[in-house]
Parts: structure tokens; sequence; C-alpha cells
């Protein structure tokens, strides 16, 4: 099987700990996971947190502030992630993962791909476990939806970090039940007129909390 087919097991000693981290501000998450990973050892349990966010734009290294076409008066924040603009708020859910790549393979960087087919892949398992179904875009990280209405939309991002050390931080969100008014004031992911969708307007009534455990334990799965 592929990699996104079959689950990867990154440290054979021990699963990565769930830290709820409830609403909170993206700044204050921002720099909480890289001082979480210049404090690591090699003995540092892995993490992935569980976060809700004010609402907020956030930048990727690569850019282009001329995608915030309105921010009104939500910030935006520059990070140090892959990728282009996106958009946190509440009823999304956010999951960071803090992972040492290198407890599995000496070679991160030859690892980065099937990482982020595993994000992805977790992503679309808890769609499916609510009869969505969700599909990747090559060449354009996150989920998209596959048939129906929202063919094409996107419902899912991923934007991450791995230091030079296999040390990974950022993650994925996944649009639950939200205010998406903000994503029509950038070009999200850099492109212009890509729509978005939660689930809740897919017709899936769920609470934030649910979704959150799912996805956390579907990549729990992935990576273990």
């Amino acid at each position: 099987m592929s990699s996104a087919q079959q689950p990867i097991s990154l440290d054979l000693r021990q699963r990565p700990q769930i830290i709820q981290r409830g609403l909170e501000s993206y700044q204050a998450s921002f720099d909480a996971m890289r001082a979480f990973t210049d404090a690591r050892s090699a003995d540092t349990p892995d993490q992935l947190w569980i976060v809700e966010h004010p609402p907020v734009f956030t930048l990727g290294l690569g850019a282009d502030r001329s995608h915030v076409l309105a921010p009104h008066d939500i910030p935006v924040i520059q990070t140090d992630r892959g990728g282009e603009v996106t958009f946190h708020g509440p009823g999304q859910v956010v999951i960071y993962l803090l992972l040492d790549l290198r407890r599995q393979r000496p070679a991160a960087r030859l690892f980065v791909r099937e990482f982020v087919q595993g994000i992805e892949q977790a992503v679309i398992d808890t769609l499916a476990a609510y009869n969505l179904a969700g599909e990747r875009k090559p060449g354009a990280p996150g989920i998209y939806v596959a048939d129906g209405a929202w063919q094409g939309a996107k419902i899912a991002a991923l934007g991450l970090k791995v230091r030079a050390s296999g040390c990974t931080y950022h993650g994925v969100s996944l649009n639950v039940a939200m205010d998406l008014t903000p994503f029509s004031w950038i070009n999200p992911c850099g492109y212009e007129g890509l729509a978005t969708v939660d689930m809740k307007t897919l017709g899936v009534d769920a609470a934030l909390s649910e979704v959150q455990s799912a996805l956390a334990h579907k990549l729990m799965d992935r990576f273990n």
C-alpha cells in the first residue's frame, strides 16, 4: 500500500500526548509551539495540541501579503510555516503536531511528503466518518470536497514547519461550523476565488469537541 493508505509509526516508545489548550490566541499558540520545540530533548514526548482560535489571518513564509484583500479588524500574523494565507476562527478544529520525525527515520527530509500525506489521510478518514467525501488536489495541500454542489471547495488547510532536527510544529485545520465570511476577504492559500466550506454547510451538525476528538484520534492512528 502507499504511505497515504497505511499507518506510519513515528515513535516506537510512546504514543503522542493529546493536549487540550481550549480557546487561545494564535500568537500564544505560535510562541508556545516554538518554545516547546526549542526546549525538546531526545526524550521529550511528542504531542498533539488541540486549539480553537479567535479570528486571525496567518501568513506562511512564502505568502504574498497582497492575497490579504481586506482584513477588516482581524489581525494578520506572519508565521514560519509553509504555505500562503489562511483564516482561523471559532468553529474550526485546529490541531498542531509537535513530533520528532527522526525517532523513526534518520533522514527526516525524505519523510516530509509521507508525513503530509498521512495528515491529509487523517482528515479524509475523519470526513468519511460523517459521510463526507474529501480529496487531495495535486500541488495544493489540504483537503477539498470531492462531490456534490460544493465539489472543489476547500474544507481543510495544512501548514507545517519541519526543522533540520526533524522536529515539527504547526499543523492542520478543519472547518466544522464557522462564520466563513472572512475567507472572502483573502485569496485562500493564494488562490483567487477559491471556495471554502464547512461541515455544517454540507449538512453535518456535529459538536466541535466531537470533531476535535475524531480528528485527533485519526492522526494518532496514522502516526502510531
